[in-house]
């Protein structure tokens, strides 16, 4: 049998819990949507520190103004929480938008350096690819050609080669640096075998 004081604390709690719910939480709504800009998310929070007092419960002490201060102190350390999570996540996104943004420039600077006079001279863009390709050791250039130019999937190359596709992957990074290397100064071209 449960004991009757403890019967009576119980229900002081909910008596206690209950009246600060319902005359306290506009209040503390308010009081989290001061750090945090969204109703929604102030409202959570809110949520949260009353659950999680009210499952912890039988840890508490059952004075209004003790539960007043718990649920204070719980939103509080909610807020921190979710503005440090925040922080976390907008710092993300400003890496990601300086290296997009980064990454267009180059490519902007790349086409506009691309010019006509390039593409005028002596030397074709038919020739110049040929001979990045030719600048490729004999393994891997077949490789490269089987892959870019027959279209051929990895696997096939392995089994007509009779190589691993680790292989067929090594080789193709290779060709990729190489080629970077001997296009670096036409880097439209670059990127058209690439994606070829």
């Amino acid at each position: 049998m449960i004991p009757e004081d403890m019967i009576n604390t119980e229900q002081l709690f909910r008596d206690n819990f209950e009246n600060i719910y319902l005359s306290h939480y506009p209040g503390m709504i308010r009081f989290a949507c001061e750090y945090i800009v969204s109703v929604e998310d102030a409202e959570n929070i809110v949520q949260d520190a009353f659950t999680e007092i009210w499952e912890a419960r039988k840890g508490f002490l059952y004075e209004k103004p003790r539960l007043l201060s718990l649920l204070f102190v719980r939103i509080r350390s909610r807020c921190l929480d979710f503005l440090r999570h925040q922080t976390v996540v907008r710092e993300a996104e400003d890496v990601l938008q300086e290296t997009f943004r980064r990454d267009m420039q180059m490519k902007f600077d790349s086409l506009e350096a691309f010019d006509g006079d390039f593409l005028s001279s002596e030397a074709s863009v038919e020739d110049l690819i040929v001979k990045a390709i030719d600048s490729l050791s004999p393994k891997c250039r077949e490789i490269f050609i089987k892959s870019k130019l027959e279209g051929k999937k990895q696997k096939e190359i392995a089994q007509e080669l009779n190589i691993s596709i680790n292989t067929v992957e090594t080789q193709m990074g290779i060709a990729y640096k190489k080629l970077k290397q001997e296009l670096k100064d036409c880097l439209p071209l670059l990127l058209f075998i690439y994606y070829f």
